[in-house]
């Protein structure tokens, strides 16, 4: 349409005509006279409003389906990072615990044998230095460490010190074929020599061939002249089989040492020599067996009369066990 004067007074004149009806039909509430021509339209354009509110609420059910699992793989994701996350310090604490219990059975076993240590922590492993079993640790010469230094843990004995730098050092572990340390039976003093056998017992030769020994029997660090490389008393391990075929002149004994060399991590250098042997003082007191209940059970006697101690009265037949016989 041209946009000229009577197409805008016609515009006019129908906002007009809007405006009207539209007061005649509020104030004439519920009888309002376009109310019929109102109910015609809707029963005319009802079913077309329906069909596309069918047709556009699907689209739009789904658009907002879409935007929420958007939201909802936000939050699942925002979930599993926190999730991640706690699992990550959960983990963390749990190591922390296992250190702090490691350190302390360290700091026990070196109380209870008056072993002055530095404290260190394993920070590699390998044959990197030309052995086959050693470990490095975080202490070195500026620490006070030196060479032929024992070195221990919470459960007894794993190795000596052989090279030293400002900061690290290289422990010989007890398990290496290399490594040998003299050894003292607990109680019955027998001397020996162990020697390690990478992840086997270790093979321990006592000098007395006819010595008493049995599965179950433990040893410890017999010690080293100026107390190196070894200190005394320093628990080795238990003995697990004895070698059936020993001579006249010595004996062999197979050892599960205490120390377990594959979980190695807080460990402990002895600088300080103790004072005296302290001898069995440092082996881990033996576990106290349950005691066994014993039940004596006492036949009653065959006369028809009733047993000593039955209730007055009580069948000769109850004290046995068996009917009693008419």
């Amino acid at each position: 349409m041209r946009d000229t004067r009577e197409s805008r007074l016609l515009l006019v004149l129908l906002v007009a005509i809007a405006f009207a009806l539209i007061t005649v039909d509020i104030r004439g509430g519920e009888e309002s006279p376009v109310d019929g021509a109102r109910r015609a339209a809707a029963t005319v354009f009802g079913p077309v409003e329906n069909s596309v509110a069918s047709a556009v609420d699907p689209i739009g059910n789904a658009i907002a389906a879409v935007r929420d699992s958007g939201e909802r793989h936000s939050r699942i994701a925002q979930l599993e990072r926190e999730n991640a996350a706690l699992k990550a310090r959960l983990g963390s604490d749990d190591r922390n615990r296992a250190r702090v219990r490691e350190l302390d059975g360290l700091l026990k076993k070196a109380g209870a044998g008056q072993y002055g240590i530095k404290a260190a922590e394993v920070i590699a492993i390998g044959a990197a230095q030309g052995f086959s079993w050693t470990v490095t640790i975080d202490a070195g010469s500026t620490d006070g460490i030196q060479r032929d230094m024992t070195v221990i843990n919470g459960d007894g004995l794993v190795g000596r010190v052989t090279t030293v730098g400002p900061s690290t050092a290289t422990v010989l572990l007890a398990n290496d074929p290399d490594f040998t340390v003299g050894t003292r039976m607990e109680k019955t003093d027998e001397l020996g020599f162990a020697t390690g056998q990478g992840d086997r017992p270790l093979s321990v030769q006592l000098l007395n061939g006819k010595a008493k020994v049995k599965p179950g029997d433990r040893l410890v660090t017999f010690g080293s002249q100026a107390n190196k490389p070894f200190v005394p008393g320093v628990p080795v391990g238990e003995v697990v089989r004895v070698d059936p075929s020993g001579g006249d002149l010595t004996r062999t004994v197979f050892v599960r040492p205490y120390a377990v060399f594959s979980k190695l991590d807080i460990v402990g250098v002895v600088v300080q020599s103790p004072r005296t042997d302290p001898r069995d003082t440092v082996l881990p007191p033996r576990p106290t067996p349950e005691p066994t209940v014993t039940v004596t059970v006492t036949p009653s006697p065959t006369g028809t009369g009733a047993p000593s101690g039955a209730p007055s009265g009580a069948p000769s037949g109850a004290a046995t066990g068996r009917p009693e016989e008419e």
